[in-house]
């Protein structure tokens, strides 16, 4: 995620399984991964707090295509990342407990970023504090959909701020 000469989209999320995971944040980003691409992006990540085997059959339950090349991240569009520890959520800034609302204990606060050269050019984090929130009832879902994300790409493009 963080290569140099790399422009990527990274969207987070709280858990594989999970209703808006599922019905819309994932297919949003997989339906428009082509379209994300040719706007000047080298690749779309998707990170969870779950671990690489939870992950791999989410992607199947979503009926993701399979990538099985030796080396590959799994999928053949967007790529399912494995944060079984949380250290690159905590490194973020963007871990959240959830474990008196929903049993989940530490995940990861639902955000989209364009990551360019290494450094975030771009960050969407949910809900109005523009921060994680600890045991959060509502699990706001606005501006780290993959709409959102083309829209920015697309200013970017029309700002010049979309070279790697």
């Amino acid at each position: 995620i963080t290569s140099r000469k790399k422009r990527v989209v990274l969207f987070s999320l709280p858990g594989a399984f999970t209703p808006t995971c599922s019905s819309t944040h994932l297919p949003g980003y997989e339906n428009n991964y082509e379209k994300i691409k040719a706007l000047g992006v080298d690749e779309v990540y998707c990170l969870s707090v779950n671990d690489a085997f939870v992950m791999r059959q989410w992607g199947l339950a979503q009926g993701l295509t399979e990538d099985k090349t030796i080396g590959s991240l799994g999928f053949t569009q967007v790529k399912l990342i494995a944060d079984g520890a949380a250290e690159f959520t905590r490194g973020m800034g963007m871990s959240t407990q959830w474990d008196k609302e929903r049993g989940f204990g530490e995940r990861s606060w639902r955000y989209s970023a364009v990551i360019n050269n290494g450094e975030v050019e771009k960050i969407f984090v949910e809900g109005e504090t523009g921060a994680p929130v600890q045991n959060s009832g509502p699990d706001p879902f606005e501006v780290s959909d993959a709409d959102t994300m083309i829209e920015y790409l697309e200013s970017a493009i029309k700002t010049g701020r979309s070279q790697p």
